[in-house]
């Protein structure tokens, strides 16, 4: 048997603990604190996250259940539900934010040489939100509709891995539109958005920081047509046009040309209509363009199945962004812990893994890995043997 470390603190070693420490002292996290320090809560959430925990109850008791071996796992602090719950709801959730970034910008340079479904050499993202249902007799402060509260995660996703590289928390009511006004825009990038984000006066910014946008045209587009290029209709492609908008506001809201494009899906025979601020890329190049921008989709579900952010742990502002950063965390962790060890399981294989087998002193690689190691048998010199040959 390994008689190493047990495979949540392996885990945990992929961590920068730095920079961790780095992000505390920004926002005096551990100010006045003597059992319990951040690293602790984090630690705890991250074990809540892996295991499929419901409750502050079910963390402590699962958690107190292994009190001998929660030293060697790093978790120095005492564990109760009510010191979880009193941090949760004090400390600044800035610091797992924060931190976050730090593992998001680590995976965004291990998966940047993959390959896209589309032969691109620019960065590409896909831009969306999807909204958490809340209580509202239990979260007040996240009031969406009369009787529902809710909360938005709207997030950008590098297509290069899947990776989360911007996300934005705000109230159920924020519309979808003015998230475009905190997202980070990268000259010479791509970003992919449904139609639900078409604001002319914010895309005209994109157009203005040398960035390029992907999105599909409303039915009442108000537009004149400048130019027509060839196309190949066995591709699916019917029209690629230079367009000028003119309708009253739009005409000076965006005052320089787009471009759009008309195609019919071969699999599903439904007409799209593509607007896009580039003139270069091969129009069939911008259809799959936007066709990548489910990943941002399958990402939500991945999530929201596999991760603790549709059951809160606490009831306050402070603590649900503190948890919602935390699953972040874990998840990107995870992906960074695929891509050092070169492991050919998916995603979901890992963390089904890990649920069961975390306090196990297994090495990481052997337990991740699909391969199976095979002990040598060798008998024992003071074992006699049955038969003589």
């Amino acid at each position: 048997m390994h008689a190493g470390k047990f495979l949540f603190a392996q885990l945990m070693a992929f961590l920068p603990k730095r920079d961790f420490d780095r992000c505390v002292h920004k926002y005096r996290g551990n100010y006045r604190t003597r059992r319990f320090s951040c690293l602790d809560q984090f630690l705890c959430m991250a074990f809540a996250q892996l295991t499929y925990r419901t409750s502050l109850r079910d963390i402590e008791i699962c958690l107190n259940s292994m009190k001998a071996k929660l030293y060697h796992a790093g978790i120095r602090g005492n564990i109760a539900r009510n010191t979880l719950a009193k941090a949760n709801q004090n400390r600044d959730w800035r610091i797992y934010a924060d931190f976050a970034g730090i593992l998001i910008a680590r995976a965004r340079k291990l998966y940047a040489g993959d390959s896209l479904s589309v032969d691109l050499e620019q960065t590409a993202y896909a831009f969306d939100s999807t909204t958490i249902d809340l209580c509202l007799a239990l979260f007040p402060w996240a009031r969406f509709r009369r009787r529902k509260g809710a909360v938005k995660l709207h997030t950008l996703i590098d297509l290069r891995g899947n990776i989360p590289c911007f996300i934005h928390i705000s109230s159920g009511k924020m519309n979808d539109v003015k998230a475009l006004d905190h997202l980070p825009l990268e000259p010479g990038a791509f970003y992919a958005m449904d139609r639900g984000y078409i604001d002319f006066a914010r895309l005209y910014v994109f157009q203005v920081s040398m960035a390029f946008f992907v999105t599909r045209a409303k039915k009442n587009l108000q537009c004149r047509c400048q130019a027509k290029r060839p196309v190949d209709k066995t591709t699916g492609l019917r029209s690629d046009q230079t367009i000028v908008l003119t309708g009253p506001k739009t005409v000076t809201q965006y005052p320089v040309p787009l471009r759009r494009i008309k195609y019919v899906d071969p699999e599903t025979g439904k007409r799209l209509v593509f607007l896009t601020n580039n003139f270069v890329l091969d129009a069939l190049m911008i259809a799959k363009l936007y066709k990548c921008r489910w990943q941002v989709e399958l990402f939500f579900k991945w999530i929201k199945q596999h991760l603790r952010i549709k059951a809160f742990y606490g009831t306050s502002e402070n603590a649900v962004k503190t948890q919602i950063w935390i699953a972040i965390s874990v998840y990107v962790l995870v992906a960074i812990v695929k891509k050092e060890l070169k492991l050919d399981r998916s995603l979901n294989e890992i963390l089904q893994i890990l649920s069961l087998a975390l306090f196990e002193k297994t090495p990481v690689f052997q337990a991740l890995s699909q391969q199976i190691a095979q002990e040598e048998y060798t008998p024992r010199p003071n074992q006699l043997s049955l038969f003589d040959f």
